[in-house]
């Protein structure tokens, strides 16, 4: 498994993906957090969905990670791009052929190849939420909002708190995107399903049916990324526990599925 771990990593360090991904990433966790402070007197709102966030819910806290816990979808979405490129494209190139020939052991190749994923999840994270942590901190004072308690006990308490579940529902995302790379074994199939369902269907059926955002696999990896769902008027919608479990049943059963599926199945595409 090491040697896969370390094959893969090396094909994540490739210009072509290693930049632009973490130039994505930071770029529109950047872009959030910023409209967060720049629109903060707006009558249009200044978060997700018209949401309005005031100085002194920024001035909480966890306000240092609201723009950040609020980009968490988007890195969610781009984990999933990146783990359903990467397993998929195996098939479209006739490689996994050339590595079952070096480590015949199925389970060991998909499992290296996770672990080299989730180790790219975690720096995507890690270098957004530096990104996200700076400009907040740049851009407070304009927006009368105080820093005071984001260095406090309780602030580093939320700050870790925040970076451990935007990290595990990064990869619950990304886990996702190799579900369906396996399942699909097409690069552009698996990415197009993954970000159409996550980013549009989920969204038209939360609309549309109340309480299904319960049992919807996008709305709560959103839920575990923000610690739990609030809804406009500051009732919590899901807890974090609720969205873990849920969430945790959704990885469970495909990768199970997916386990029988790529051990019985031909390699080749």
């Amino acid at each position: 498994m090491i040697a896969v771990l370390r094959a893969e990593l090396r094909k994540l360090r490739r210009p072509t993906l290693f930049l632009p991904t973490l130039l994505a990433a930071s770029g529109l966790t950047a872009l959030t957090t910023a409209l967060l402070y720049l629109l903060i007197d707006s009558p249009d709102g200044n978060g997700r969905e018209g949401m309005k966030v005031t100085a002194e819910r920024l001035s909480a806290p966890d306000g240092l990670v609201f723009g950040f816990q609020s980009a968490a979808t988007l890195l969610g979405v781009i984990a999933l791009c990146v783990f359903a490129a990467q397993t998929a494209q195996e098939y479209t190139y006739g490689t996994l052929r050339n590595i079952l020939v070096r480590q015949p052991s199925r389970m060991k190749v998909l499992g290296g190849k996770y672990l080299a994923m989730s180790l790219f999840a975690v720096l995507i994270v890690a270098v957004s939420a530096a990104v996200s942590f700076a400009l907040a901190f740049g851009l407070a004072g304009g927006a009368k909002v105080s820093t005071v308690l984001w260095t406090s006990a309780d602030g580093r308490q939320a700050t870790l708190n925040a970076l451990v579940n935007v990290t595990v529902a990064t990869i619950g995302f990304g886990t996702f995107g190799m579900i369906l790379g396996l399942l699909l074994r097409s690069p552009i199939s698996s990415i197009a399903i993954g970000v159409i369902w996550i980013l549009i269907v989920e969204n038209l059926l939360t609309a549309v049916v109340n309480g299904i955002d319960k049992y919807l696999p996008g709305q709560l990896l959103t839920s575990v990324s923000t610690g739990g769902s609030i809804s406009f008027d500051g009732t919590q919608v899901m807890s974090y526990k609720y969205g873990l479990a849920g969430s945790a049943l959704y990885v469970l059963g495909g990768a199970i599925l997916v386990s029988i599926l790529f051990k019985r199945r031909d390699v080749a595409n």
